[in-house]
């Protein structure tokens, strides 16, 4: 049986005393970030031997992979991808052929992920862009509209669905309106819920049956305002479980955020007692900072997640799934078809 979490690791090398703490306590789920990826026989090598120390051949490997400023795997590895907004604005004139793109996009993100063997992505990012919003969100958000949202954030979880890869929507119930980034404080919404329901909630309805969501370090006052959503029973059970109706594998965003009071120890007991079905944790530090005593914080993780039983295993189960199985796709071909779209000149002068 698993633990209730998905843990990352110190570096691009599985440590020794890491791998007996994973044996020991069987996380449902491993996570890498950019300190683990230096080249593409190393990556495999790490994500075989997390998978060996797991004793677990399909547990399941994540990264952040959005595209744009969000992406853990860079040239050479893997090829620098456009960033959401891109397709929110070619959507205003063509939204067939954005909604094509966003496909090609993901199916090919999702082809670079699996030829490292990974299978999971923190991704599509479905919250809306909000004017005076903190830019934390920014260019990662489709666009201001809940429909193009919807409708873009469709494509992209189905592309990486259909290269074997398993979308995490993010992040729920909405992150568009916070004026601070939950990595050093804690957004506050004071938005009515009516118009949440409206706006920022939708295209997290539009995508309920998603396999996995990644909470959000938000308080939204007219629902809780004592709690974000990560720790509050009321918003995952009114908002998320209700009326978005999202009945998928529901994983905390990370633990080490500072937007989370308290120590790590309250931080997992209230993540899992309001309804999160896994907690997730492994940064231990800001871009930038040096990475923390990573093993004694996983290791306070493990003691107090507690394993995953009744419809939290089930809905870990299902959340599997889309690893399992990936449909025919020739790379070049999809390439070639993104840069027919017109996409490159764009990306190339967004970077410049």
């Amino acid at each position: 049986m698993s633990a209730a979490c998905i843990l990352g690791c110190a570096g691009p090398q599985l440590l020794r005393e890491e791998a007996a703490f994973f044996r020991a306590v069987k996380p449902w789920g491993f996570i890498l970030f950019a300190r683990n990826i230096v080249g593409a026989d190393q990556t495999r090598r790490l994500v075989a031997d997390l998978r060996a120390a797991a004793d677990d051949e399909d547990i399941q490997v994540f990264v952040d992979q959005e595209g744009g400023l969000v992406q853990r795997l860079r040239p050479p590895l893997a090829r620098l991808r456009r960033p959401a907004a891109l397709f929110g604005q070619l959507y205003a004139h063509a939204p067939d052929t954005a909604r094509e793109a966003v496909w090609l996009n993901h199916r090919l993100l999702a082809h670079e992920l699996s030829a490292l063997g990974l299978d999971a992505d923190c991704a599509p990012c479905v919250d809306l862009l909000h004017p005076g919003a903190h830019g934390v969100i920014g260019e990662r958000a489709f666009g201001d509209h809940p429909e193009v949202v919807s409708v873009l954030g469709r494509a992209a979880m189905d592309g990486l669905m259909a290269g074997g890869v398993a979308p995490v929507v993010k992040h729920i119930p909405g992150h568009g309106r916070a004026r601070v980034d939950s990595h050093v404080a804690l957004p506050r919404v004071g938005t009515s819920l009516a118009e949440l329901e409206g706006t920022d909630f939708q295209p997290f309805r539009a995508l309920a049956d998603a396999p996995m969501a990644m909470t959000a370090h938000v308080v939204y006052a007219d629902v809780d305002p004592e709690h974000c959503a990560t720790i509050s029973h009321r918003v995952i059970e009114t908002v998320i479980r209700g009326h978005i109706g999202f009945d998928g594998l529901l994983m905390s965003d990370d633990l080490s955020m500072k937007a989370l009071g308290g120590d790590l120890v309250e931080r997992t007991r209230r993540s899992l007692q309001a309804g999160c079905d896994v907690v997730l944790h492994g940064n231990g530090a800001l871009v930038g900072e040096p990475v923390r005593d990573l093993m004694a914080e996983l290791k306070v993780i493990a003691e107090h997640c507690g394993e995953l039983t009744g419809r939290a295993a089930e809905r870990a189960e299902a959340a599997r799934a889309p690893s399992r199985r990936s449909q025919p796709f020739d790379p070049e071909a999809a390439e070639a078809r993104l840069a027919d779209l017109g996409l490159d000149g764009r990306l190339e002068a967004r970077t410049a």
